[in-house]
């Protein structure tokens, strides 16, 4: 099932971490609903190329600007240019995202920091710096990818978790600010989604991961790039300030 929302129809999304895995997967839904995608990309022309060229495939338009999620500046400068140049963006998906796994006891500042800085700093100097461009137009919505992890916790993942879970607190916080502009703000946990990552998994460790998961399969990023559509769209419009879990029943 392909589900069209006519109203995405050249809506102006950015999208973080569009190269690969879920945020690759939402930007080319994106391209099908007929947006104009605009990602973010730090280096790799080629690889931002072939994705520009994927989306436009798929009937959307696109757009690549350069900024670091670690550097504030950089990503003021990108996005008041984009805007100045081709108006407001209306819709903005945090997906960007690390995960540095190690046990507490092993744990590195360092990690500590890429991590927080990358998943939860980044989208709210991205959000902060998109906010005046969002008072100018119409239909806003942000959805901010968080994970179940953020929920439920993990073990040696105690930095990840706690970058989603601020992810969540960021998401109820922002859409309580903004709601009176009608700006909406969601947040989506996946559970085990098929990317590269659980490709690498052994077939042993795949099935111990299954057997907890009440659907017994790993979800699709396909189906977390339908989800996000829908919150972006306004088949969504009475939502506001929701976590909504794509993880096949793992945390009922």
């Amino acid at each position: 099932m392909n589900p069209i929302f006519e109203d995405l129809h050249d809506k102006k999304v950015l999208v973080t971490g569009a190269t690969r895995g879920i945020g690759r997967a939402i930007a080319l839904e994106l391209g099908r609903q007929k947006c104009h995608v605009i990602f973010n990309y730090r280096s790799q022309k080629s690889q931002v190329e072939a994705l520009q060229a994927e989306i436009q495939a798929a009937g959307g338009k696109s757009s690549a600007i350069l900024f670091d999620l670690t550097d504030a500046n950089q990503i003021k400068e990108s996005i008041n240019d984009f805007v100045k140049d081709h108006g407001p963006i209306s819709g903005l998906v945090n997906n960007a995202g690390i995960s540095k796994d190690q046990i507490v006891l092993r744990l590195k500042d360092e990690d500590i920091s890429q991590t927080l800085d990358t998943n939860l700093k980044g989208p709210m100097l991205v959000t902060s710096a998109l906010s005046r461009s969002f008072l100018k137009a119409s239909h806003v919505s942000v959805v901010n990818i968080s994970s179940i992890v953020g929920l439920m916790g993990n073990p040696s993942q105690i930095s990840y978790a706690a970058s989603k879970a601020g992810l969540i607190g960021f998401t109820k916080s922002y859409a309580k600010e903004l709601a009176s502009r009608n700006i909406r703000c969601n947040s989506i946990c996946p559970g085990f989604i098929e990317t590269e990552m659980t490709e690498t998994l052994g077939e042993e460790v795949k099935s111990n991961y299954i057997q907890s998961i009440p659907l017994q399969r790993f979800g699709k990023a396909q189906e977390v790039a339908k989800l996000t559509c829908f919150l972006l769209s306004q088949a969504s419009a009475y939502i506001t300030g929701e976590t909504i879990k794509i993880d096949g029943g793992l945390y009922i």
